[in-house]
This record gives structure tokens, sequence and C-alpha cells, in this order.
């Protein structure tokens, strides 16, 4: 059974993603402000549409917010993704969100909010489409059997203020590839002995059998 998803935006990036959703058997509704950007949906969307501003409550109300899996705000304006993906996630506890960056100097400020994003110009409907699939936020790439997984970890709720790297991997059997401190001020690919602290930025490769049980770990 498919998932109820909201694509807020439909230029090229949104109508390709809201298709490809509705082929693999998605109930997908499309938002935007342009009744006129509609017509970029292609033949195999059987979808609905609704015309209006993603972030406002009533809209996406009428889109399904309240009953919806994830919402993907991919509009050409980085300030218009990041209000509709806050409302989405804040008043309506939408489990996953998804938002469209262009300024990938706010990458730091959508990790520290906790929200998903994808930052670029290409290929962005497919990782979005990857990210939706996965069925969790935080999703980079998938390998077989393992995902890889970038997020901000979680150690207050785990009682700590640090953890080494080998000691996170072996009670998880997962492998660390690389981490920015929580002051983006330093990255490194660590060691067995490096010292992971709260907040940190992790690139991580997860079994995604495990990924329910390492969750803890990642800030919400």
């Amino acid at each position: 059974m498919g998932s109820n998803i909201i694509v807020v935006g439909c230029g090229r990036v949104g109508s390709q993603l809201a298709s490809m959703l509705s082929e693999n058997d998605n109930n997908v509704c499309v938002v935007d402000k342009d009744a006129a950007s509609f017509a970029n949906l292609g033949s195999g969307f059987n979808g609905s549409v609704i015309e209006g501003v993603g972030f406002d409550e009533a809209v996406l109300r009428r889109a399904g917010v309240e009953t919806c899996d994830c919402v993907a705000a991919v509009t050409q304006s980085d300030n218009a993704n990041l209000m509709t993906a806050e409302v989405a996630a804040r008043l309506f506890n939408v489990p996953h969100v998804i938002a469209r960056l262009y300024n990938p100097g706010h990458e730091r400020a959508y990790e520290q909010l906790g929200l998903d994003y994808v930052c670029g110009t290409s290929l962005v409907a497919e990782e979005v489409f990857s990210k939706i699939s996965s069925g969790h936020g935080f999703h980079v790439d998938s390998f077989g059997e393992f995902e890889v997984l970038r997020f901000s970890l979680d150690l207050k709720d785990n009682g700590m203020t640090s953890i080494r790297v080998g000691q996170l991997e072996r009670a998880h059997d997962i492998r660390i590839i690389a981490f920015e401190r929580a002051d983006g001020r330093a990255s490194s690919i660590p060691s067995s002995d490096s010292v992971l602290g709260h907040g940190d930025s992790v690139l991580a490769c997860v079994r995604h059998r495990l990924i329910g049980s390492f969750s803890r770990w990642i800030q919400n």
C-alpha cells in the first residue's frame, strides 16, 4: 500500500517527483500557488492538485496533511520551502518532511532544526524520491542492505556527553564515515578512538534492518 504524500511546488522538480511517486502507487497531492503549473504533471499522474501557498495551514489541511506520511517542499524559494517544512513538522507533526535547499550556506541551520533536505541543482527529484522511498529522514544513499545516513548525534537523551567512534560502531554494527563538530569548525575522517560529542554531524553506514534500533542516537 502506498504512502500519502504532499508535494509543494509543481515546477520541473515537483512535477517530476509527483509523477514518480504516483507511478509507484502512492497517494499524491500537489500544491502550487500557480494553477497553470499543474500542466507540468505527466499523463501518468493520477493524484490530486490544490491551488494555494504551501505553508498556509488551511491549504495543507485541504491537501490532507493531518493524515499524510511525508511532505516534500520543492518550490524555487528557500524561504517558502523552509516555512512549509516548519509548519508541516511543528504544527502537524508530519513524520517525514523534506525541503529543497538552494543555498548550501543554510545546511547547518536545517540540521540544527532537525529538518531533512536536498541541496543541489540536478537530480533533485530523484534524491527526494529516494529519501521518501527509504521511509525515514536523514537518508543519503543506499547500497544493497546498507544505507548511508547523515544526522546530528543525540547523546543527551542517551545520558552521555561524549562517545568514542569505536564504541558506537561495535554496539550497532555500523561504520562512521566522517563527522563534523557541532560548531562547524572542524570535520574529520575518524579513527576508532575519535571522540564524538552531542550535536556533531555524522555520516554513517548502517544496515537497513538496524536503523530502528540505531535511531535513538539521531536527533529528531
